[in-house]
């Protein structure tokens, strides 16, 4: 029998009710390149990704998706995270021996971790 291999994460999907609000939200944030009609919206490969990616999982009260997005300036994001209708869900703090992070929401309430570069 042949040995199979551990999965890597290939695609991932944002599921808004209010499109034009969360591509505006994703796109200004991020510097996201998102195309498409009303119903199907395209989000453009980002550049200086770690090499890298891993995921967790995490026990907890709610199931769900969280993305973890690396941003250059975490105080400018939470700025901006609040200035296009999201919100700060956790302030700037580091774990031993990892980044800096901090937690937003967008306008649809999904959690996204800011990892500071």
């Amino acid at each position: 029998m042949t040995q199979d291999w551990s999965r890597p994460v290939v695609h991932w999907e944002i599921q808004a009710r209010d499109m034009e609000k969360m591509s505006g939200f994703y796109g200004r944030m991020f510097n996201w390149d998102i195309s498409g009609d009303a119903r199907l919206r395209q989000i453009s490969a980002g550049i200086g990704a770690p090499e890298t990616i891993t995921g967790h999982m995490l026990a907890g009260q709610q199931s769900g998706v969280v993305l973890y997005i690396q941003v250059l300036d975490l105080a400018a994001s939470l700025a901006l995270a609040r200035e296009l209708g999201g919100s700060v869900l956790r302030e700037p703090f580091q774990p031993p021996g990892q980044p800096t992070l901090a937690g937003i929401a967008d306008p649809e309430g999904n959690a996204i971790v800011l990892v500071q570069q």
